[in-house]
């Protein structure tokens, strides 16, 4: 009888690691679904007809369909920001589409908008600012006032109008819409310089900084994405989106000391007048010029 308790003491002992490695090692040997069963994480087909302004994406070459690829599936999967996107697409794409049109920009370049800024009113690490996401420097080149007191880089319209007129001269110099939206992201020199150096005509050809190689296919992505949501799982219903306030115009050629006391004459508050004209940047307007100012006013 002693020597079957040994005999089970020490095959217990030996069954004691086997439980052990197999409990460590259950997911290796029985994977656990640790989601709800109806939840699946699907590959994306790329759509037959992927174009940029009616510029068509090569997605034959095995490196664009990658790039390609990639930033469909960031842009499916991180649902939050994507969901994000539509509403605010859905608020501030009504507002660009006229003004491209008036401009004689292609649409799809306000899929580079949304790319820029995410259509919110945040300044990038780099100093870029406004929904076109304009540096100091260059919107001051293009003629746009940027000081403490104004700063026009979130004016609607006067920003695509500067916008539109640096991308037009983009496809001007490059030769392509697509190589104006990469020399968006890298300048028009950078991309010129390295075209040049490299015997190639064509962004996808090109190699180029990371940023900027996947700067043209997100614009794509968020183009496709947007304009297919369901396709990609996004649902909601109309009045899940945002919408912008009708507004009046009000014209302003003298100083406006105190914007809170303006404001109120509206039956308006401080923050409602600011987040229709942010290109007001302080609690007043200077106006030592008398230049002629457009401020929007929300309707009743």
């Amino acid at each position: 009888m002693k020597y079957l308790k040994s005999i089970l003491f020490f095959s217990c002992i030996g069954i004691i690691p086997i439980l052990f490695y197999n409990a460590i090692h259950k997911s290796d040997l029985e994977p656990e679904i640790q989601t709800h069963p109806s939840y699946k994480i699907k590959s994306i087909k790329l759509p037959d007809n992927l174009n940029l302004a009616g510029e068509r994406v090569p997605v034959e070459i095995n490196d664009v369909k990658e790039r390609m690829e990639r930033e469909l599936l960031v842009n499916t999967y991180w649902q939050s920001n994507g969901i994000l996107l539509l509403k605010r697409a859905h608020k501030y794409f009504p507002l660009l589409e006229p003004l491209l049109k008036k401009h004689d920009l292609p649409d799809d370049f306000k899929f580079l908008a949304l790319a820029e800024s995410g259509f919110t009113d945040e300044t990038s690490s780099a100093g870029a600012a406004g929904m076109w996401h304009f540096m100091e420097t260059t919107g001051k080149e293009y003629g746009l006032e940027i000081n403490d007191n104004v700063d026009e880089r979130y004016n609607i319209e006067k920003s695509t109008a500067v916008a539109a007129a640096y991308l037009k001269k983009s496809k001007e110099r490059l030769g392509s819409w697509t190589l104006a939206a990469a020399a968006y992201n890298a300048g028009n020199y950078g991309i010129a310089r390295r075209l040049e150096a490299q015997h190639v005509d064509n962004y996808y050809d090109a190699k180029l900084p990371n940023e900027t190689e996947r700067y043209v296919f997100r614009i794509l992505a968020l183009k496709e994405i947007l304009s297919n949501p369901r396709k990609y799982g996004f649902v909601f219903d109309k009045n899940d989106l945002y919408s912008i306030e009708e507004t009046r115009t009000v014209a302003v050629d003298t100083v406006i000391s105190n914007i809170t006391l303006f404001a109120e004459k509206f039956g308006i508050n401080y923050k409602v007048f600011k987040i229709h004209n942010p290109w007001l940047r302080e609690n007043k307007l200077n106006n030592a010029s008398r230049k002629l100012y457009e401020i929007k006013i929300p309707l009743k």
